[in-house]
């Protein structure tokens, strides 16, 4: 890992980290304080999910997707099949263990991804601090998503496209993450 992210930083190689996760419409409340005799709520239209799928570089290179279906083997297989003619120098992907990113249809394409310069790579397990893609989910439902964007289905997937539109080095956008450098002996 440390050897490829020498070689990103040099610019010779991309290097993303990968993963998956959904919003809904029941809103996120990682935290909250209220007085005893206080009532607390937030309005939502229950029932809505909305379920990306992102690939981040530590230079906010960004690639994603999302849908109202069930993010599977084969939406993740379509995924790399289509980044994998996009890519113009070799691609690393550093994924979980998620079973989904280890069907059996997943690892039949890997050669072909290989030969088309896009490698798959798994983080070792129980490791979420070392996939970058974790704190863009993070930043997304605690800093962008506002309370109010929870309020209907149209909004909140609207505040979601938006925030994922909108991050990244790509011509235009708005967004970044400041990624601190690491290093792993």
């Amino acid at each position: 890992m440390a050897e490829l992210e020498k070689l990103h930083k040099k610019g010779l190689i991309d290097l993303f980290y990968g993963d998956e996760s959904h919003v809904c419409s029941q809103g996120y409340v990682p935290y909250g304080w209220q007085f005893a005799d206080e009532k607390v709520s937030i309005l939502s239209e229950k029932g809505h999910k909305i379920n990306c799928f992102g690939l981040i570089s530590r230079c906010n290179k960004f690639h994603w997707a999302t849908t109202e279906q069930a993010i599977d083997f084969l939406f993740i297989k379509e995924f790399f099949d289509d980044l994998s003619f996009k890519i113009d120098k070799k691609t690393f992907i550093f994924l979980d263990n998620a079973s989904i990113h280890k069907a059996k249809i997943i690892r039949e394409r890997i050669p072909y991804w290989q030969k088309r310069g896009l490698f798959i790579l798994y983080l070792p397990p129980y490791c979420p601090e070392l996939n970058l893609a974790e704190t863009v989910w993070r930043k997304m439902k605690t800093q962008w998503i506002d309370p109010e964007d929870y309020f209907e289905k149209d909004a909140l997937f609207y505040s979601v496209n938006r925030f994922l539109a909108n991050l990244g080095t790509n011509l235009g956008t708005k967004v970044t993450i400041n990624f601190s450098d690491f290093n792993l002996i």
